[in-house]
């Protein structure tokens, strides 16, 4: 089988999308499928094009045995709607001109979180008589509003309209979470035609640890300190404000350090408030490679995640979930209840707060580093539930679905 898909990140952008697309293309590789993926210079999230790469018209690389054929997009930073929109727009564009030169495909698929990626899917997969698979990562233009970034207005609601007839016009739609399934059968998709396959994680390569990376450890003064760090994208939707908050209330414990490691829109606001407030209890590492990180997560006693206080966010998963699970970390959770807590819940993998909820982030920060039987439990409990979410497993499973609407 050949499969075309169209992502608007990829390797070497380590956000989840970029991630969950090419471990599963990789697996599918293995199994002598051919996979080809259309994406843009690698940008993300600083919106500045990756060291050995260049913003040009068409550009291929091998890449474990999967083709990525590259095309030129306005690039900005993830942030400012307008120019955002620019940016997903361009892609569409650039993205389906450069997928009718793709040799015989069998399969298209268009991922999101912004689907501008899906409306070029599904127009190459009605020009070449495919079928076309969308996969669900967000329920977009919804997150726009609900981090505040937009009211619903004409442009959104006119969004709003492009998104359903996209679902109506899917031959499957693979979400990455139940509750968005749900949410689409509520809004009249055909149920039957959506499969949930989670995000997961590669247990090759995010495994527990005994000790933290000694070369991250001695460059941030880590080495003996009890680390809760967030790593991953520093966004809207992630409140880090509060968390910065909460670091303050705990500047007081000597051995106890807050990390903060990525990249993001975010970003500025998070260095500028520890500045402001004067915090050396708080550690800011820039954002790494991929490969990298596992060495990062090295670093971390606690995993926190933390969601901003919408309804939305109730339907997310954040893929950090998992990648802690893979090295063994207890979790700190502040989101609104949902399907992400959940999770954490029933493995009893991590501690659960309120969101934006700075003084029971602190409280629940105060009573982990204490609680070493605690932390042990919490820490067995997550590696145990790592095999639930192995990529690899999960890998498979999408290729199922990809066969049921090819053959």
């Amino acid at each position: 089988m050949h499969i075309l898909f169209l992502t608007d990140n990829f390797p070497p952008e380590g956000n989840a999308p970029a991630t969950r697309t090419f471990e599963h293309a990789r697996e599918w590789v293995k199994l002598g499928h051919k996979v080809t993926i259309i994406t843009g210079a690698p940008n993300f999230p600083e919106g500045k094009v990756f060291e050995g790469y260049q913003n040009k018209w068409y550009q291929k690389e091998y890449i474990e045995g999967i083709e990525v054929r590259r095309v030129k997009t306005y690039i900005t930073a993830n942030e400012g709607f307008a120019k955002r929109i620019l940016d997903f727009m361009s892609f569409m564009a650039t993205s389906f001109f450069a997928g009718l030169f793709v040799k015989k495909p069998d399969v298209i698929i268009g991922t999101s979180p912004q689907f501008f990626t899906a409306v070029s899917a599904w127009a190459l997969s009605a020009i070449r008589f495919k079928p076309f698979v969308f996969e669900l990562r967000d329920i977009w233009p919804a997150s726009i509003t609900a981090v505040g970034a937009m009211g619903r207005t004409l442009p959104i609601r006119i969004l709003e309209k492009v998104e359903m007839f996209l679902y109506r016009r899917a031959n499957k739609i693979i979400s990455v979470t139940h509750s968005f399934k749900s949410e689409l059968i509520e809004r009249g998709v055909d149920g039957n035609k959506i499969d949930v396959i989670l995000n997961g994680v590669d247990l090759s390569k995010y495994i527990p640890v005994t000790s933290k990376d000694e070369a991250f450890a001695k460059a941030y003064d880590l080495e003996d300190k009890f680390v809760v760090g967030y790593v991953g994208t520093h966004g809207l939707a992630h409140s880090l404000d509060k968390i910065v908050d909460a670091a303050e209330l705990v500047k007081d414990f000597t051995e106890v350090r807050v990390l903060f490691a990525g990249g993001g829109a975010a970003k500025e606001q998070v260095e500028s408030l520890v500045k402001s407030k004067g915090l050396s209890n708080v550690v800011l590492i820039p954002r790494q490679p991929k490969s990298e990180m596992p060495k990062l997560w090295s670093l971390c006693d606690i995993s926190l995640v933390s969601l901003k206080d919408t309804p939305l966010f109730k339907t997310v998963i954040p893929s950090k979930i998992f990648e802690s699970m893979g090295m063994g970390l207890p979790m700190l959770m502040t989101s609104p209840g949902g399907e992400a807590s959940e999770i954490i819940r029933k493995t009893k993998s991590g501690v659960i707060v309120p969101p934006e909820s700075p003084e029971q982030v602190a409280d629940a920060i105060e009573r982990m580093y204490r609680d070493k039987e605690l932390m042990k439990e919490l820490s067995q409990n997550s590696v145990n539930s790592a095999v639930n979410f192995d990529r690899e497993k999960l890998a498979l499973l999408m290729l199922e679905k990809l066969e049921e609407v090819v053959n």
